[in-house]
C-alpha cells in the first residue's frame, strides 16, 4: 500500500515482498555495499539514518530499509518479533547480494535493530562482513540475557494492557504517546541535551500518523521485540564487529559490554554524544567507522 507519506531521503525506493511482509528500502550511491538499518520506537524510520545515507553515498552503493512495521514497509495488524525483524534483514541482505552481485557486505545498525543484525549475522556470518552496532541494546547493567533461543523480556499483560479492551484503544494510546511534543521530549532524551536534529522530529511527526503505524510500537513498548538470549548471540558473532555509543542522555549504561570486550573481533569506540553520534559528531564518527573498515579489510594483525 502506498502511504501519503513523503520519502524519508533521497535517492530510489523501491519495494518487495519478503518473509517479513512488503518492505520499502531505499537505495543510492555506487561502489560497495553498505547496508543501513533504523532503530526501533515509537516514531522510527530510515530518516534515522539520514546523516550516514548522504555521506555514505558519495563511495558506496548505501542501503537503508524500513523495518516491519515502520516507514512504508507492511504496517498490519500482526505479531512483531524479534525474528520477523531478523527475516527483514536477511530479506535486504538478499536483495543487495541480487543487485550488487557482493557478498558479504557491511552492516549498521542502530540501538534495538543492532540485536536483529546481530541475529541475522549469527544465524547467516556468510552474508556479512562487518557488523557495526551503533547504542546497541542489551548491555545496560550487569544482568544476564541467556534465555532459551529465540525468547524475549515481552510482557504479555502489558501489551494486552496497551491494545485495550476494544477497537481503537491501541491505536488512541499510542497517539497520546506520539504527539508532537511528546517526540521532541524522547528525542531530548536520546540526544542528552535540549538541541536535537529538527528534520528528524518533523519526519517522525509524519510517520506516527501513517495508517497502521501504532501497530508495531505497541509490542516494542511491552518489550516483546527486545530478546532474552541476545549476549547469546553477541557472542556468536565471528566476523568484525564495531560498537559505538555516547556519553549523554538515557543510553549510557554500557556496562554489560565487558562479556565482549576481550574478544578480538569486537572493537569500540565512545562519543561525547548523545545516543545519535553520527549526527552531533559526524566527522568524528565517520572516521572511526571507516578506520574500522579499513582494518577489516586489512584481516587479522593488521
Amino acid at each position: 500500500m502506498t502511504l501519503a507519506l513523503p520519502p524519508a531521503l533521497r535517492g530510489d525506493r523501491f519495494e518487495f515482498d519478503s518473509q517479513a511482509g512488503r518492505l520499502s528500502a531505499y537505495v543510492t550511491g555506487e561502489g560497495p555495499p553498505l547496508l543501513l538499518i533504523h532503530s526501533i520506537n515509537a516514531s522510527a524510520s530510515a530518516a534515522e539514518m539520514r546523516p550516514l545515507h548522504e555521506h555514505y553515498s558519495a563511495s558506496r552503493t548505501v542501503f537503508c530499509v524500513d523495518l516491519p512495521g515502520y516507514g512504508f514497509s507492511d504496517r498490519s495488524d500482526r505479531n512483531y518479533t524479534p525474528q520477523l525483524m531478523t527475516d527483514a534483514i536477511h530479506a535486504i541482505t538478499e536483495q543487495i547480494r541480487t543487485r550488487c552481485k557482493v557478498r558479504p557486505v557491511d552492516a549498521l545498525a542502530l540501538s534495538l535493530s543492532c540485536e536483529y543484525l546481530a541475529r541475522a549475522a549469527a544465524q547467516a556470518p556468510e552474508h556479512f562482513r562487518t557488523v557495526a552496532l551503533v547504542s546497541p541494546t542489551g548491555f545496560r547493567g550487569h544482568k544476564p540475557w541467556r534465555a532459551a533461543p529465540g525468547t524475549t523480556r515481552g510482557k504479555p499483560w502489558l501489551y494486552k494492557a496497551l491494545h485495550g479492551p476494544g477497537e481503537g484503544w491501541g491505536e488512541a494510546v499510542f497517539r497520546g504517546l506520539t504527539r508532537p511534543g511528546v517526540i521532541r521530549y524522547f528525542l531530548r532524551r536520546t540526544w542528552g541535551a535540549q538541541e536535537i536534529d529538527e528534520t528528524l522530529w518533523a519526519y517522525d511527526v509524519l510517520t506516527t500518523k501513517a495508517p497502521g503505524a501504532h501497530h508495531a510500537p505497541l509490542h516494542f513498548l511491552s518489550a516483546q521485540l527486545f530478546s532474552a538470549d541476545i549476549h547469546t548471540i553477541y557472542e556468536q558473532l565471528t566476523m568484525p564487529v564495531w560498537m559505538s555509543h555516547g556519553v549523554r542522555g538515557d543510553f549510557t549504561d554500557y556496562r554489560g559490554k565487558a562479556i565482549v570486550e576481550k574478544r578480538p573481533n569486537w572493537q569500540f569506540s565512545v562519543f561525547p554524544t548523545g545516543a545519535l553520534p553520527y549526527f552531533e559528531v559526524p566527522d568524528s564518527f565517520i572516521a572511526a567507522y571507516d578506520r574500522f573498515l579499513s582494518l577489516a579489510s586489512a584481516g587479522p594483525g593488521a
